[in-house]
């Protein structure tokens, strides 16, 4: 679409230039705007006198004149071509006009016969033509229809105007006004298919947002470049060791804005806490989209996890669990925290209206005025949620998502297709955030995102898995001019993960007596005795603190002590109907003495178990030394996690620990990352140091 004078370019060319200056400068700069077509008449008549003193009686400068006036004159229709058929035609018959009164002129004399009135008269005409197509161009109140070419009447929007127009290296945006009372918003983005079709362009390469000052005046943006298309790897935390209020960095936009995301809310922007639905087809990067939110989140000082994957177990928090509080990956202990964060939210709104807040802000992380440890922020984030939801209730998550934000909770629902069957309406209606990876159909989109997000032109049901890592981000804090344009995720490696778990772990808050103590007495042990991972390089899991308010020094407030209310154990394994025996056979039991050895099978001898040589931490790190500067001595240019592991007998250790060990050598700068994921750059030693 080409470019469209604006209202206030058009006063600035009619309007007086200045405040001072008398009657003459006015007149002449109202004047000046319809100068060129007399003053280029009147160079014409001027230029011919000398023409006419050098040329008169040359037959061979009047053939060269001849064939000069015809083909300026074919050349202006040629150049003529892009523009209208009106302007085509008056410039080709004012240059024809002109170039051949000239001719005339230069060889007979410009007062020879006819040729001074017809200068007189047909020099002011075309002058005066040319103003009146200028001053009919140019309109105060506005631009005139048909300004983009015809380009908008084609895809379905006659009479639509241009009102504004903003063009950059990989970017344009036009302010339409709609017909009114003819087009809406909406007949615009039924058509916006049509206009990235007309533009060459992608579906996802258009996008329209609504003026919400004027129902018919919409904002239509084209980016024809995926920008987008290369991996972006994170660049790091962005705020380490800060507030989990702090935005949480996940990705970039295709304009390079950095995306992100709030789990807290904040009081002073009135922003409410974000409970987020994070939705993608298989291998859409929905995980991985995760994987670099938790990233971000386990770099600060004042939140806890707790964190579900009954599907997948360790495959995909692998790398995070050492930073995870409360690590759930299968249905028991599922089922067990679903219910410790249920219980735990009445408990903590009553901490927080304790102490004088309406809502949980960093303070509540500290320790308050009477001593009392602070409480931090708890994320409950659960990965494959649809197994939890099909197993349990479809319902189950219905009552956190409408309490936990007032408790300092945020929920994180992460699943393939949040569809009526697996997420009920309640649960969907009050989660509130999506972040929306690559799905089926459009029918999926609507599962996640709002009908005004997809007529502005989100379309994540294009990308399907063929783009992973591209989604769109509809959450609390994000402008709504951003919503439906599309981001990609940051790229972690695993090797960025064990360096963010190992980095912060001096910084990373303990989970707070109030929150520990209801969910011991909740759970039993399903809490207590959750499994803790160790760091990536140690053996030894992080302690568990005994002052969280279910040790056996717990005070009557927050006491543990194992029994429900009417005195019987806590018991969190699966439960049985009592039919289990009449499907196995008769019952036996399991006192009775065993029957006499009727027959003894002899099998192959089993061959003694090799024993792991038993090494120091040290030792076992300069093993590792040894092995890396054996590579380099190969020749070797790179080498990754599983090169050393064909050495493990060597530091007799497991994956984690090599895996940590290649972290450090990465921060003393003995390895650099490479393009490939998982493969390392060998610095030798007098670079590095």
């Amino acid at each position: 679409m080409p470019r469209t004078t604006t209202p206030d370019e058009t006063r600035q060319q009619y309007d007086a230039h200045g405040e001072g200056g008398g009657i003459g400068e006015y007149l002449l700069h109202r004047a000046k705007p319809h100068l060129p077509p007399w003053l280029a008449g009147t160079g014409t008549g001027l230029a011919s006198l000398p023409a006419h003193y050098f040329w008169s009686g040359q037959p061979g400068v009047t053939a060269g004149l001849t064939l000069a006036s015809v083909a300026l004159t074919g050349l202006t229709w040629w150049a003529g071509r892009s523009t209208t058929q009106q302007r085509r035609l008056h410039s080709a018959v004012t240059v024809a006009a002109a170039s051949t009164w000239f001719t005339a002129a230069a060889i007979a004399g410009p007062a020879a016969g006819p040729l001074g009135e017809l200068y007189f008269i047909g020099a002011p005409a075309l002058a005066l033509s040319w103003n009146i197509r200028q001053i009919l161009r140019k309109n105060v109140d506005g631009p005139t229809a048909g300004a983009d070419g015809g380009f908008l009447e084609k895809v379905g929007l006659a009479k639509t105007q241009v009102v504004r127009s903003e063009v950059g290296p990989n970017k344009a945006s036009f302010d339409l006004q709609l017909p009114r009372g003819e087009l809406t918003s909406t007949d615009v983005s039924k058509n916006l298919e049509r206009i990235a079709g007309a533009l060459d362009v992608p579906k996802t390469a258009v996008r329209m947002m609504e003026n919400p000052d004027s129902a018919s005046r919409v904002t239509l943006t084209i980016v024809p470049l995926d920008l987008l298309k290369n991996t972006v790897p994170c660049p790091g935390p962005s705020h380490p060791g800060g507030s989990i209020a702090d935005p949480v960095h996940v990705g970039i936009y295709e304009d390079g804005t950095e995306a992100v995301i709030y789990f807290p809310g904040d009081p002073k922007t009135s922003r409410n806490a974000a409970h987020f639905l994070i939705m993608g087809m298989t291998g859409s990067g929905k995980s991985e989209g995760g994987l670099t939110a938790l990233a971000e989140v386990v770099t600060r000082r004042d939140v806890i996890v707790w964190a579900s994957d009954p599907a997948k177990a360790e495959q995909t928090l692998g790398p995070l669990l050492p930073a995870i509080d409360w690590a759930a990956l299968d249905m028991p202990s599922t089922k067990a925290m679903i219910e410790a964060l249920k219980a735990a939210i009445p408990v903590r709104t009553a901490w927080l209206a304790k102490y004088g807040y309406k809502q949980w802000e960093p303070a509540c992380a500290e320790v308050q005025a009477d001593g009392t440890p602070g409480m931090p922020y708890l994320i409950g984030w659960f990965e494959e949620a649809a197994k939890p939801i099909r197993e349990i209730d479809d319902d189950v998550f219905t009552g956190i998502s409408q309490e936990a934000r007032s408790a300092g909770v945020s929920l994180v629902l992460s699943m393939q297709r949040a569809s009526g069957n697996q997420v009920s309406t309640d649960t969907r209606a009050s989660l509130g955030s999506s972040w929306v990876h690559g799905v089926r159909n459009e029918q999926d989109a609507r599962f996640a995102l709002d009908d005004e997000v997809l007529d502005a032109g989100a379309s994540p049901h294009v990308w399907k898995d063929k783009k992973p890592g591209y989604s769109y981000l509809v959450a609390n804090g994000v402008p709504d001019t951003f919503w439906a344009t599309p981001l990609r995720d940051y790229l972690t490696s695993v090797d960025y993960l064990n360096w963010a778990v190992i980095t912060f772990a001096g910084i990373r808050s303990r989970i707070d007596p109030t929150t520990a103590g209801i969910a011991a007495r909740t759970v039993d042990r399903a809490f207590t005795a959750r499994r803790r991972y160790p760091l990536p390089g140690t053996t030894t899991p992080p302690e568990i603190p005994m002052d969280d308010g279910h040790g056996p020094d717990a005070t009557d407030e927050d006491d543990y002590d194992g029994y429900d209310d009417e005195g019987s154990p806590y018991d969190w394994r699966p439960q049985t109907t009592g039919d289990e025996d009449d499907e196995e056979g008769e019952f036996i039991d399991p006192q009775s003495e065993l029957p006499e050895v009727e027959q003894v099978v002899q099998f192959a001898t089993r061959p003694p178990a090799v024993a792991r040589p038993e090494i120091t931490t040290a030792e076992a790190r300069a093993a590792m030394e040894e092995v890396l500067d054996a590579f380099e001595d190969e020749g070797r240019d790179t080498v990754g996690t599983r090169d050393f592991m064909e050495y493990c007998d060597r530091y007799g250790r497991g994956r984690s620990w090599v895996s940590g060990q290649v972290t450090q050598f990465l921060l003393a700068g003995r390895l650099a990352e490479t393009n490939e994921a998982g493969r390392y750059r060998i610095v030798p030693y007098d670079v590095a140091a």
